[in-house]
């Protein structure tokens, strides 16, 4: 098994570029990293890697030597998942990356609840609204909010979640209710600049598209925040429902022209193709499947 820690880590220096990224692909020290590649270059007799102070590139014989032992390696990982399937058995390392609010505000939970069913799975989670590498960079999976946009990955749809607008009680009752999208341009707004034009907010009307200019004296990267900003009655906020599902729930904020929606964004769990898939994904994807079918909770008691 040394051997083959090994042989992981010269193929994820190569893909990676460096030990120090390859370290953190596979979750270990930089040191640790170039201790295994020696390891391995002193047990073949051969070098496989020429070394700088400024970059790393193989030899001749190590560009010949990993495309081999990719090939290997990842038909060991494909028999590996075939007897665990067939065994049943849920366990090893999942690593994962999920969006920073939902994960945190939605999945966290999910996560602690799967982790007391499967005590063998071990979860290394990622929060960040980055689009990671799921194959460069070591994860196992990713679940990630639209439309999955890289073809070369499985995606199974977890949930849909809308993008709604919404205002507090307060800020209504002294400034009215918009009926008509286009009422937003006498409103004061508060702006999400997580969306990639964020003073134009997208609605549908008799079929169509319709975008609306809006403004807005605050600004927040964070679409939580700018939720919090219009239960403060300082505006009308926009951004996905399970940001402000409880607001609502709670009466606090009152979802506003609801005839204009666009259709829901779906959640989605990607993985990497394969032959065989890992028992432990499998069972983690199925276990939100099965979590989130039918209506999400952030979509209950309002809409």
């Amino acid at each position: 098994m040394e051997r083959l820690e090994c042989d992981r880590m010269f193929v994820a220096v190569l893909e990676a570029g460096s030990f120090s990224h390859a370290a953190a692909r596979l979750g270990t020290s930089s040191g640790q990293a170039s201790k295994l590649v020696s390891r391995l270059e002193a047990d073949l007799g051969v070098q496989l890697l020429k070394r700088t102070t400024r970059a790393l590139s193989p030899t001749e014989i190590g560009r010949a030597y990993y495309e081999r032992i990719k090939a290997v390696l990842e038909e060991f990982d494909a028999l590996d998942a075939s007897v665990r399937s067939a065994s049943g058995l849920a366990a090893g390392r999942i690593k994962l990356s999920v969006p920073l609010s939902f994960g945190t505000m939605h999945l966290a939970p999910a996560f602690v609840a799967f982790a007391k069913l499967y005590p063998d799975i071990q979860l290394d989670v990622g929060f960040t609204d980055r689009v990671v590498s799921l194959v460069d960079e070591g994860f196992d999976m990713a679940i990630r909010i639209g439309n999955p946009g890289d073809s070369s990955l499985i995606a199974r749809k977890l949930c849909e979640t809308r993008i709604v607008t919404a205002a507090a009680p307060a800020y209504l009752a002294a400034h009215g209710e918009p009926l008509h999208p286009l009422e937003l341009t006498r409103h004061e707004c508060v702006i999400d600049t997580n969306f990639s034009d964020p003073l134009s907010w997208r609605f549908q009307a008799d079929g169509a598209p319709l975008q609306v200019g809006v403004r807005g004296r605050l600004q927040f990267s964070n679409g939580e925040a700018s939720f919090k900003a219009a239960e403060a009655g300082l505006g009308i906020a926009c951004g996905p429902s399970f940001l402000a599902g409880e607001a609502l729930q709670a009466g606090r904020l009152k979802p506003l022209l609801r005839s204009f929606e666009h259709r829901p964004l779906g959640a989605y769990a990607l993985y990497p193709p394969g032959r065989h898939l890992a028992t432990k994904i499998r069972v983690l994807v199925d276990f939100l499947a099965e979590r989130y079918r039918g209506r999400p909770p952030w979509e209950q008691g309002w809409s």
